[in-house]
């Protein structure tokens, strides 16, 4: 199972950055081993602060920038949707422990994690994709993922806002939630602050190596044992800097938010392709993937003439008890940028020597932010990389096609 954490329209009201959140660290409190490091982290999106807070913890001397402020970018457009749904172990792994330090770190005074099931489910007549739900469902058993197999009998029972009747099977994924993704952020930056990091948002620096070092505003180099780029969309900007290719295209998605009534579940409707959560103000919604690239500079932010007029057809008839109407509830609409690679798996990793990047998550990387941000701060301090998602595993100049990151795989 694939997904994309498309585009919301979060605030980071209530959030000061110069605050320092009480968060309870629990069993992934690191040890003093980067203690004397010099770091540089460049992006303060979720993966960027949760990388400098993980980094700041291990005594490392942190500086995170941002050329615009904290969450300003895919972070902070991002559905906020969570879930540990992923087939594959490593991906499970990752998801896991990114659900679990959502829980732990979420409160009334950081930012919310609301436990939500979520559910994804093929059509009759597409017996392809029902085929891979079964698959998946059985695999992710075999992992010890929380997951069941519903026909559309026992999915209307459980879940009865929930129209069942064409339906083929569904898959359920007990480990999931929403939460905010711009609250997360500024969270997470603001403890990383705490924990002794340096901000610097609003502070657009360029980045070389031999030495790994970067550029301020003011034309001043400072040398740095490490630099992270963690900038998103914005990434080959970054790196072209410092004269270096990866294998990452930005593409464009569009998302929602309607004035309605709804709890649970998280679905994802597999044939039709678009997906719906519970939100504060009622619902979001996520569609109209773009399977090119854009120009992250340039892209139309607003979403496309009658995305939202469709989109939310498509809901009502899926979600008829919800009663939303595309005339009278729709809120907003609007268009984010997720990260694609040549084989769908991000890059993750030292990319030369002292300088990392993470990046090209499909739409993976806010939901999982928190587990990816822990292991590039290992790996940083002298821990073990992930190995399939060594960001060096490309020369930087594939030709390859965007495939929409919410999608349920062959595998």
């Amino acid at each position: 199972m694939t997904g994309h954490d498309s585009a919301s329209e979060s605030t980071v009201d209530g959030l000061d950055p110069d605050e320092e959140p009480e968060l309870a660290v629990g069993a992934d409190a690191f040890v003093d081993d980067g203690a004397g490091l010099e770091v540089a982290v460049v992006g303060a999106g979720a993966v960027g602060a949760t990388a400098a807070y993980d980094l700041a913890r291990t005594g490392a001397d942190v500086t995170l920038y941002d050329r615009d402020g904290i969450a300003s970018g895919a972070s902070g457009r991002a559905a906020g949707v969570c879930y540990d749904a992923y087939a594959d172990e490593l991906d499970a792994e990752i998801a896991g422990d990114s659900i679990e330090r959502f829980r732990r770190l979420s409160g009334d005074d950081t930012f919310p994690f609301v436990e939500c099931p979520y559910v994804w489910f093929a059509q009759e007549g597409d017996e392809k994709r029902a085929e891979r739900i079964r698959t998946q469902v059985n695999r992710m058993q075999e992992a010890g993922v929380v997951a069941l197999e519903m026909g559309p009998d026992e999915l209307a029972e459980r879940f009865p806002s929930l129209r069942t009747d064409d339906i083929a099977v569904a898959g359920i994924a007990g480990a999931a939630g929403h939460t905010d993704p711009a609250r997360y952020t500024a969270c997470l930056a603001a403890a990383a602050d705490g924990a002794g990091a340096t901000l610097e948002p609003e502070t657009a620096v360029e980045v070389r190596i031999d030495p790994t070092r970067v550029i301020e505003p003011d034309g001043s180099e400072r040398a740095f044992d490490a630099v992270l780029v963690a900038a998103g969309a914005q990434t080959n900007a970054v790196l072209a800097d410092a004269g270096i290719d990866i294998a990452m295209k930005p593409y464009r998605v569009q998302a929602l938010v309607a004035d309605c009534d709804l709890t649970e579940p998280i679905c994802y409707d597999g044939t039709e392709g678009f997906y719906v959560r519970p939100h504060p103000e009622g619902l979001l919604a996520g569609d109209g993937t773009e399977e090119w690239e854009a120009d992250p500079d340039a892209y139309d932010r607003d979403a496309n003439d009658g995305f939202a007029q469709e989109l939310l057809e498509r809901v009502d008839d899926r979600l008829p008890d919800v009663a939303v109407s595309p005339e009278t509830d729709l809120e907003r609409a609007w268009a984010g940028l997720c990260t694609a690679t040549p084989d769908g798996d991000p890059l993750v990793g030292e990319l030369r020597d002292g300088l990392y990047v993470a990046t090209g998550f499909q739409g993976h990387g806010f939901m999982r932010a928190p587990g990816i941000g822990e292991r590039i701060a290992g790996e940083i301090v002298g821990g073990d990389g992930i190995d399939r998602f060594d960001p060096a595993r490309f020369d930087g100049d594939e030709e390859f096609e965007i495939q929409e990151g919410m999608r349920i795989d062959e595998d």
